[in-house]
């Protein structure tokens, strides 16, 4: 059984708040087998209701109802009998009823029970909602297995986990053995990515040509939304899924209209864009003018990287051939598109919000993330030749920008040069914002 960091969020928030909460994320990411396995742990009465396996549901939300009469025909539709103040209600695929988001306020209100929803295409169905419960509803979003989870299901040892940790925390290099071997994990992680059905199918059979049998079906899904979303406007969304592999390998990676038609204007195709975001299919990583604080107010909404949201998906739509050539480490191809899409991962994953900066007189930064409250600037190397990186000197040499240190991530092992660090790539899974503690003010009059 595949062990994810989710579950432990979710044990801690059905023990301390008494919110309900809504689990988002992409389609396959594991999203309703972590709420019944935690929920059934944390619960002695666990109640599923599933929108789309009973249409009837809706009727309980369509007009606004007291919670004792919603509650009511809830549980002369519910399988399972609800015992107060025993019992986390489960709302799956509520993409089917975005009013149940408004109604969850007077759920929550009444306190007999708690909640928790999910569904796919959240981001997509939910983004106009009426009002929003503000005080009564967390969100919690899920990604695939991280590196450093697929490390545990395939059966990395503790031991090794807890030698690269210390590295990564007392800047060190990594013993060369297990710099090699993880490398060797990592490549295999390119390949599987970490979409829960695609890592267990590996885990169980040992067998790639399954393995991309299991991609093959979930990019079928995220086709078949595609198509049932918009059927005026869905050959845009999937023009542009379609077109994430090549953009993402063209020398700046960065997604060019004119690859869709000639005269292409940004505003046509911006819905498509936010639609691939919103479904949590594509990681959109957005220029910034200038590498300072806030990134938020210096971003180019028109001036974009897509990147997949899990990159085994990116290294199947490459061809299963490449699949083999990443998995035994040819050297003559260009990883750096899937190198650059398992940093977005990451970095996504543990909360960045991902940016990247191009500047004609600079050059080009693979990412700049914030981080301990400054800007750290990541360059992601797939080649040998990773210490030359023009384009981070010049943005470091710039006193304007105040740019202390920045990190370079590569197949070569830890060392550190000036301001620079040189990290293994695969360290990325312990890259993390820092949790700032609470400040206390104090107010002192004149």
């Amino acid at each position: 059984m595949l062990n994810r960091k989710i579950y432990n969020y979710l044990r801690s928030f059905f023990e301390n708040d008494k919110k309900a909460l809504l689990v988002s994320g992409a389609r396959q990411v594991g999203k309703t087998f972590a709420i019944r396995k935690v929920g059934k742990e944390c619960f002695e009465h666990f109640v599923e209701l599933n929108f789309i396996e009973n249409p009837k549901l809706k009727s309980v939300f369509e007009q606004p109802h007291d919670a004792k009469a919603t509650l009511l025909r809830l549980s002369a539709l519910a399988e399972t009998q609800l015992v107060p103040r025993k019992t986390l209600v489960f709302f799956d695929e509520v993409q089917e009823c975005p009013e149940i988001v408004t109604s969850i306020k007077f759920l929550v209100d009444e306190g007999s029970y708690r909640y928790v929803m999910s569904g796919s295409l959240l981001g997509v169905e939910l983004n106009d909602l009426r009002s929003v419960p503000v005080g009564y509803l967390a969100e919690k979003e899920m990604n695939p297995l991280d590196f450093e989870e697929f490390s545990e299901a395939v059966g990395m040892s503790d031991e090794v986990l807890g030698h690269l940790q210390k590295c990564f925390e007392s800047k060190q290099p990594v013993d060369k053995v297990v710099h090699e071997k993880v490398l060797e994990l990592l490549r295999l992680y390119l390949v599987v990515g970490g979409l829960p059905a695609v890592v267990s199918k590996y885990i169980e059979s040992n067998n790639l040509q399954m393995v991309w049998q299991e991609q093959e079906n979930i990019i079928n899904l995220y086709r078949k939304d595609i198509a049932k979303y918009d059927p005026d406007n869905h050959l845009y969304i999937k023009d542009i899924f379609d077109m994430i592999p090549s953009e993402l390998n063209a020398k700046n990676k960065r997604f060019i209209l004119k690859s869709l038609q000639e005269k292409a204007k940004f505003e046509r195709y911006k819905n498509s864009f936010l639609w691939l975001a919103d479904a949590g299919v594509a990681l959109p990583t957005y220029n910034v003018e200038e590498p300072r604080l806030p990134l938020k107010l210096n971003e180019q909404r028109n001036l974009f990287k897509l990147f997949l949201n899990d990159v085994g998906l990116l290294a199947y739509l490459y061809s299963m051939h490449f699949q083999q050539q990443i998995i035994i480490g040819e050297t003559n191809i260009n990883f750096g598109a899937i190198f650059e899409n398992f940093a977005a991962q990451e970095l996504h994953a543990h909360g960045y919000t991902l940016y990247y900066f191009n500047s004609k007189k600079q050059g080009e930064l693979d990412f700049v993330v914030e981080h301990d409250g400054r800007i750290l600037p990541i360059e992601i190397k797939s080649g040998k030749d990773y210490k030359r990186h023009n384009a981070l000197s010049n943005v470091m040499a710039n006193a304007e920008y105040d740019i202390r240190s920045a990190i370079v991530f590569s197949n070569g092992n830890y060392e550190v040069q000036g301001r620079v660090d040189y990290w293994p790539v695969y360290m990325l899974m312990y890259l993390q914002p820092t949790a700032f503690e609470n400040p206390v003010f104090v107010f002192k009059p004149m």
